[in-house]
């Protein structure tokens, strides 16, 4: 039997025949055979969805416990998984979320070993101090607290060696079981198995690649810049690698840790605000934002302002979904659910093959319970589970941003409520919304738009010589053949056809009728006989076919005439 591409190799077949145990171990037998077998023991008048979730099969805590003992590949996996309740149940997204990346950090040796690999110099030429121990350990990267000969305190980020081999030998293994899961699991095929491991693999790219979360810090540090509530640490791009980021070091106290906040006389309500205004900002000036605002990574300093760490996972908004954003915050705020409709259209969200005046109806009754509310009293994870119920039932797919968007929303309401916040986050948002609004981004997006694609057409009038030049050099050498294909002429030849026809038979009776006026007015007779058909004695054959020239004229003429006077165009 020929291996698939997903096992070859010794590690590969070992690592299969793991997955293979566990989804046994954890009453998923009759799933595994289905999928490697080809085996169907389920009743097919059964749904498959209803037995996915009823109590036949394994329950959404035997799934979140596969993905913990399969290790961290998985386990990174489920928590993207998580975050998907427009596929998943709302019992399979509260397992999932409970994931976590509990893994012991690697031996100081062996992180010593990666940054020395990395810069190419000792540790102690790089550092004056560095801590042993790490400050948070995680399954794809550790962080540990050091100090520059500068004497700057530094946060030292370090990739885990050998992750990215083992990763993409779980994601070879991921995709083959993904394959085979659609082919035998009809609820494989609803979630779009193949497709998840696909956003998996671009999320864990950018995760393994410290470059690129260097990049995004330089980048909010450039978009806040002139906002003196927030700090963004700075990168040290002389010691970051793709697996070492060196980054500044902020000091404060973590987010939840409100009794400490208040003993450093700073509000916790007034962080909160700091919180929203910062998420405003990101949604509605800059169309970048931090998923993953959990108390870990967000640091209240002890001047008042508020630091943000960690930027493994950001989302991306174009200008169009950020007016359109804009729209749907501001329709809210103003209890103007046309406004909403239209934006939701615009997004590409609903369309009108749906039914849309129930959707709008289920819209209004979900969302005006919640109007008016502080923060401490609206869960915005009520809100999210109406949204994904309308998701669910409207067959809703929502794009990976939307999707980060919701729950980014999420993790910033927790932390509001940590902070015992009296904010409204419709209330904070409502001005940043408008001022989007004002600004005309859609007319700045046209213009940008118009730009690029004068440039494009500019490239395309150079090229054009030279591409016309290649298809008659190639059509010369009998590699190509033209055709030209005209449509929509067949009428406009029709009508010279008829245009033809009449002036051919315009000709013909005038040449009938000049050719008997000839034959009649000759003075040569030929072939004379004698006939008493009309009174006539004698009479020739030139005179016979003078009149016989005349006739056919005359009925031409006739017929020409009256086609002419049908068709309207005298």
């Amino acid at each position: 039997m020929r291996l698939s591409r997903g096992i070859q190799g010794l590690r590969g077949v070992r690592r299969f025949g793991t997955i293979t145990k566990v989804l046994f171990k954890h009453g998923f037998g009759d799933v595994a055979e289905r999928i490697f077998n080809g085996r169907e023991k389920r009743d097919p008048k059964e749904p498959e969805r209803h037995l996915f979730l009823g109590a036949g099969y394994p329950s959404a805590r035997r799934m979140r416990l596969v993905l913990e003992e399969l290790g961290p590949s998985f386990v990174k996996l489920g928590q993207l998984m998580s975050t998907r309740a427009d596929v998943f149940p709302p019992e399979y997204i509260e397992e999932f979320k409970k994931l976590q990346d509990s893994v012991p950090p690697i031996p100081f040796s062996e992180a010593k070993g990666v940054i020395e690999r990395e810069l190419k110099r000792p540790l102690l030429e790089i550092f004056a101090e560095f801590d042993e121990e790490s400050l948070a350990a995680a399954s794809v990267g550790q962080v540990h607290i050091a100090k520059l000969h500068s004497g700057e305190k530094v946060a030292v980020k370090i990739i885990r060696p050998g992750i990215d081999r083992q990763i993409k030998q779980d994601l070879r293994l991921m995709y083959y079981l993904a394959e085979k899961a659609e082919r035998a699991l009809e609820i494989a095929r609803l979630v779009g198995a193949e497709n998840l491991v696909r956003e998996f693999e671009r999320n864990i790219t950018r995760e393994l690649d410290m470059m690129i979360e260097a990049g995004s810090i330089e980048k909010f540090g450039k978009n806040f810049e002139k906002v003196a509530e927030i700090h963004i640490p700075q990168v040290h791009w002389e010691y970051t690698t793709r697996s070492v980021l060196v980054m500044e070091h902020i000091e404060g106290i973590k987010m939840d840790q409100v009794d400490q906040i208040r003993a450093a006389g700073i509000d916790p309500k007034e962080v909160a605000v700091i919180g929203l205004r910062s998420f405003s900002r990101q949604l509605m000036e800059y169309g970048f934002f931090h998923a993953d605002p959990h108390p870990g990574n967000t640091i209240v300093m002890y001047d008042g302002r508020v630091g943000l760490v960690d930027f493994g996972i950001t989302g991306y908004l174009d200008e169009e979904t950020m007016h359109q954003i804009a729209n749907l915050f501001l329709g809210y705020a103003e209890h103007n659910y046309d406004m909403v409709m239209d934006a939701l259209m615009e997004a590409g969200l609903i369309n009108e093959d749906m039914d849309l005046t129930s959707f709008r109806s289920d819209l209004k009754d979900a969302s005006e319970t919640f109007y008016g509310r502080s923060l401490r009293n609206i869960s915005v994870k009520d809100v999210y589970d109406q949204v994904m119920g309308l998701v669910l039932k409207y067959h809703i797919r929502l794009p990976r941003n939307l999707l980060l968007l919701l729950k980014t929303f999420i993790q910033t309401e927790a932390l509001g409520k940590i902070l015992g916040s009296d904010a409204s986050l419709l209330e904070v948002t409502k001005p940043f919304a408008k001022e989007l609004l004002k600004r005309g981004y859609a007319t700045r997006s046209l213009l940008k738009n118009l730009d690029r694609e004068s440039r494009a057409a500019g490239g395309y009038l150079r090229n054009f010589p030279k591409h016309i030049h290649d298809i008659l050099r190639q059509t010369a050498a009998g590699r190509q053949r033209i055709e030209l294909r005209l449509s929509g002429i067949e009428e406009t030849r029709s009508q010279i056809e008829k245009g033809a026809n009449r002036l051919t038979v315009g000709l013909v009776v005038s040449a009938s009728i000049i050719a008997a006026a000839m034959i009649l007015n000759s003075g040569q007779r030929i072939f004379e006989f004698s006939t008493t058909l009309f009174g006539l004695r004698t009479i020739s054959l030139t005179a016979v076919l003078g009149l016989i020239g005349y006739g056919v004229a005359s009925l031409l003429g006739i017929w020409l005439i009256i086609s002419i006077l049908r068709s309207g165009r005298l």
